[in-house]
């Protein structure tokens, strides 16, 4: 009995040592990993995690966050959710990231807290939508006011006739929706033809846009064009008429260039897209925050371009600009 104790022991010995130092040389080696490798960690927080114009955005940052060895973090609600977005820009805040970039909000707790992050020494910029009131570093995105005015224009020039327009906006309390209607609105008050009769509201999701048109189609005879503000829309709009279908198909316009946008245009169901370039968007927000860090300060506004988009312009599902556009 002693015997086998005394074997047990020698064999336990040897075995809890090897457990020890291999555990010892395991965490050693993960934190080597989680240390080292970048020299800044910038989160992004977006709007929505699965939206395909957002992971355009992370995609541009990433890029420009290779080049400059930045861990980006790629954060935010699973579905369009403000307090959901604030609380996650806190914790980016309390995680004491090097940076943070992020949808400008109008949500007064949005000002407080960028102004949290400024007392931890943690630069925010806003992207996509501004907020010049919060106090945030700089803005990088497209102008939304001249965007909806280029629409504005665009509807003018394409079309003949009176025109009884209705628009769907993403949500009326998002800054750059309404900046993008005023602009619109705007621009088609020079023209008597052309008027607004109605403004309904997606939820920025393609099954809301898709209600929303199939109502208004449903409560008004007259209308002749549809202007959506926001990235799915124009999608939901097609939807809504494919299943309404009207007597004489309104004019569609629709807003950036989603992949399943730009089908829709070759299709000849959506008319003409407002570009803006969120890979762009991302690019430069990433590259301006680096920059400030290399103490360059940079200059508070800068505008993305923005284009209009149509059946001419695309070949096999691209954009296809001819030299100097």
């Amino acid at each position: 009995m002693l015997r086998k104790i005394f074997f047990t022991i020698l064999f336990l010995i040897p075995f809890s040592l090897m457990l020890y130092y291999g555990k010892e040389t395991f965490y050693i080696d993960q934190q080597a990993a989680s240390e080292q490798m970048y020299d800044y960690h910038f989160a992004l927080v977006t709007e929505e995690v699965g939206n395909n114009y957002w992971r355009f955005i992370e995609k541009g940052a990433k890029q420009a966050a290779e080049q400059h060895n930045i861990y980006l973090e790629y954060v935010g609600p699973k579905v369009t959710d403000t307090d959901e977005r604030l609380d996650t820009l806190d914790r980016m805040i309390a995680a004491n990231v090097d940076a943070i970039i992020t949808k400008g909000m109008s949500d007064p707790r949005f000002r407080q807290l960028v102004q949290k992050a400024k007392e931890h020494n943690i630069p925010v910029a806003t992207i996509d939508t501004d907020n010049e009131t919060s106090g945030r570093d700089f803005y990088v995105g497209t102008d939304n006011f001249e965007a909806g005015y280029l629409a504005g224009k665009t509807l003018i020039e394409e079309t003949e006739g009176e025109q009884k327009v209705v628009t769907i906006i993403g949500l009326k309390d998002a800054q750059n929706q309404m900046e993008r209607l005023e602009g619109f609105e705007e621009a088609i008050s020079q023209e008597k033809r052309i008027e607004l009769v109605a403004v309904a509201e997606s939820n920025i999701t393609e099954l809301g846009a898709a209600d929303a048109t199939y109502q208004l189609l449903k409560s008004r005879s007259d209308i002749t064009a549809i202007f959506g503000i926001s990235a799915l829309d124009g999608m939901g709009i097609v939807q809504a008429i494919s299943e309404f279908q009207p007597t004489t198909s309104p004019y569609v316009l629709a807003f950036d260039i989603l992949p399943e946008t730009l089908s829709l245009i070759e299709d000849d169901k959506i008319q003409a897209t407002i570009a803006q370039y969120p890979e762009e968007m991302g690019k430069k927000a990433v590259e301006e925050m680096y920059q400030l860090y290399q103490n360059d300060q940079p200059e508070q506004i800068h505008h993305t371009k923005t284009g209009v988009i149509m059946k001419e312009d695309l070949m096999n599902g691209e954009v296809f600009l001819k030299e100097g556009e």
